[in-house]
């Protein structure tokens, strides 16, 4: 399914969860819990933004996945490549063609 659980990994943490904290608490549980993971993403949400602003220009599609090393090395190598490609494909002379032939 999901993180590499199974549908019996799930329903065996489900039962230990009403073990451990007991039916009477789990909805409350449930729902602190739920409001932590949305305090989280908003916290992130707005690191990444604050981020983007505080870079300026030219940064406005920066995700945070675009920060590890490895993506970033990736993505410039990527880019210089192009570039490389680009002056390759250009003419390296331009033909002139002189107006006072026939």
């Amino acid at each position: 399914m999901f993180f590499d659980f199974g549908a019996g990994e799930i329903f065996g943490l489900g039962v230990l969860a009403v073990i451990l904290v007991g039916p009477e608490r789990l909805p409350q549980l449930a729902v602190d819990t739920a409001k932590l993971i949305k305090k989280v993403r908003a916290m992130a949400t707005n690191a990444t933004t604050e981020l983007r602003e505080n870079l300026g220009p030219g940064f406005e599609d920066l995700s945070p996945s675009d920060l590890r090393p490895k993506t970033f090395i990736k993505k410039h190598i990527a880019n210089a490549l192009d570039e490389v490609d680009a002056a390759e494909r250009a003419p390296k002379f331009k033909a002139k063609i002189d107006p006072d032939l026939p």
